[in-house]
């Protein structure tokens, strides 16, 4: 299991020349903006708010870097979809993701968060196929789990697996930041690549 501590935030990358090029891996956490990825990270780190958690969707406009036991780099990417900003911000965003998968071959892992009570949407599926055609090992946690009844659960799994293609071989976990469920199988998944 990888080494959580210290866990730290160090930068904040707005354009390509600030992105962090050293030899440690990067995970990179991926979703909508109202999926819950900074809460996500704080779980997996055992922090409340290492990684700045909004009211409103859309907090994450960077590409923000977290060092992980001087070891390996935790990447919060902006979330794509429901933001409310101006067509000029979400145009930098995408200039800043396609910068960013130009270089993929950096990219350790991709950890995909999707929203467990609904279907993938067409955001999800292009940031899935974005993850397949850089050929980076990938996972897939199911967010907000605790927000399902019982009977919903295996249903909702199988739709997201079907949604976006995901073969046997990819990790598709049930989460939830707020109970902490899938937290260790997503920590093996990640020390399974770091």
């Amino acid at each position: 299991m990888i080494r959580l501590e210290p866990a730290r935030f160090v930068k904040s990358a707005g354009r390509k020349e600030e992105f962090v090029r050293d030899d440690r891996p990067l995970v990179v956490f991926a979703g909508k903006s109202n999926v819950g990825k900074s809460s996500v990270i704080n779980c997996l780190l055992g922090r409340k708010n290492l990684a700045r958690v909004g009211s409103a969707p859309g907090k994450t406009t960077n590409i923000n870097y977290f060092l992980v036991g001087e070891s390996v780099w935790f990447v919060d990417l902006p979330g794509y979809g429901y933001a409310k900003v101006p067509q000029a911000e979400r145009d930098r965003w995408g200039r800043l993701m396609e910068d960013f998968f130009a270089e993929s071959e950096r990219i350790s892992l991709g950890v995909q968060i999707v929203d467990g009570r609904h279907a993938p949407t067409a955001l999800d599926i292009q940031m899935n196929e974005l993850f397949i055609r850089c050929g980076c090992p990938r996972v897939v946690a199911a967010n907000k789990w605790d927000k399902l009844k019982k009977s919903e659960m295996e249903p909702n799994l199988a739709r997201i697996r079907e949604t976006l293609e995901l073969g046997e071989d990819t990790l598709l976990t049930p989460f939830s930041a707020e109970k902490r469920t899938g937290r260790e199988a997503l920590l093996g998944a990640i020390s399974a690549q770091v």
